[in-house]
């Protein structure tokens, strides 16, 4: 159900940028999804297909690109985009590994008429 609220927000987000731009009509939405993000390019599809007829959005092409996971180790400063599943320790040194990238949901573009 997260990816509902998550899609409602990136649609208002989408139509207030439409709306501040004077466009009438939002033809593509390019997201960034993170490998490591629950959310999925499948549900936001739906949701989306869902929630924007009547709206400048309907129609609206959506494009998604993956962004890897990336670490890094506060330890010995190992960075890596590695393989899934992630694992918490550094492949180095055993350390916590921080989570640099992978998780987002983020509007990249939204192109207008």
């Amino acid at each position: 159900m997260h990816e509902l609220t998550a899609t409602q927000q990136m649609l208002d987000i989408a139509l207030d940028t439409a709306r501040q731009h004077g466009a009438r009509q939002i033809t593509a939405i390019d997201l960034v999804l993170g490998e490591l993000s629950d959310i999925t390019a499948e549900s936001v599809q739906f949701y989306f297909d869902a929630l924007s007829p009547g709206t400048a959005a309907e129609g609206a092409a959506l494009r998604f690109r993956r962004a890897l996971a990336q670490v890094c180790c506060p330890g010995c400063g190992y960075t890596a985009t590695p393989p899934l599943p992630l694992r918490d320790d550094c492949p180095r040194c055993g350390a916590l590994v921080s989570v640099l990238g992978g998780r987002e949901f983020q509007i990249e573009s939204i192109e207008l008429e």
